[in-house]
């Protein structure tokens, strides 16, 4: 298969790239930074530049994780944050059928408001700050514009990091090993942090099941590990 990986250089998407190669596919990874390692330099919000992409480079998928995902960025810079998290993947949906492309979109249990997890692909999102609203409109922006695309919820993501900061569970493991001060951290809030090998492992595997054996997946799906922790315990852990 020919594959396009957006958001490529990040925790996720670094990830899907290797799996997608080391499984003998040709994959393309498109970053806006930390564009290294073969990585393409590309700006998604270039409607135009990523149509000429799609043709020149013919993908059977596309791998859509870039977002702007942290929840304070994305009240800061409301503006920047819709065009990438929702406009982006709205024109991406719309080339994907066009060019009859599979789309699988990478969606957050943040479009929820986390009161009773875990939940079912059929429950009624509940977002809670800006970052979760325009994560659920994007869901609705890309099954609108192509009712094929599968989108793939997933919660809280760990893995190799570059810097702490691509994972909420590396920032709470380095606050607590790194701080000399007594440090709090709620026992409340369910979580379902969840490896991204596992995640990329999933994403290729409906790929392939796709585009390569013709069983057709649509729709939303959820993906986590099954063993829920809250920051308290994930810290425990």
């Amino acid at each position: 298969m020919r594959v396009i990986v957006t958001g490529a250089s990040g925790l996720l998407g670094r990830v899907v790239c290797k799996a997608f190669s080391e499984a003998g596919h040709e994959v393309t990874g498109l970053a806006k930074s930390r564009a290294k390692n073969g990585l393409k330099q590309f700006d998604l919000t270039d409607k135009d530049k990523l149509e000429s992409l799609i043709q020149e480079l013919k993908p059977n998928v596309i791998i859509h994780t870039a977002a702007e995902r942290r929840p304070d960025v994305a009240e800061k810079n409301r503006e920047a944050t819709f065009e990438l998290n929702v406009n982006v993947p709205a024109h991406i949906a719309s080339l994907s059928k066009v060019y009859d492309i599979l789309l699988i979109h990478i969606s957050t249990d943040y479009v929820f408001d986390g009161k009773n997890p875990p939940y079912d692909v059929n429950d009624k999102p509940n977002p809670l700050n800006f970052y979760g609203e325009t994560k659920y409109k994007s869901e609705l922006a890309v099954q609108s514009a192509n009712n094929q695309t599968v989108v793939l919820r997933v919660p809280v993501l760990y893995g190799e990091v570059e810097f702490p900061g691509e994972s909420a569970v590396n920032i709470l493991m380095d606050s607590v090993k790194n701080s000399s001060k007594n440090v709090e951290m709620d026992h409340y809030a369910i979580r379902y942090p969840t490896n991204v090998r596992d995640v990329a492992r999933v994403i290729k595997d409906i790929s392939e099941k796709n585009v390569e054996q013709h069983i057709p997946i649509s729709g939303i799906l959820h993906f986590s590990s099954n063993e829920n922790f809250t920051k308290y315990g994930m810290c425990g852990k």
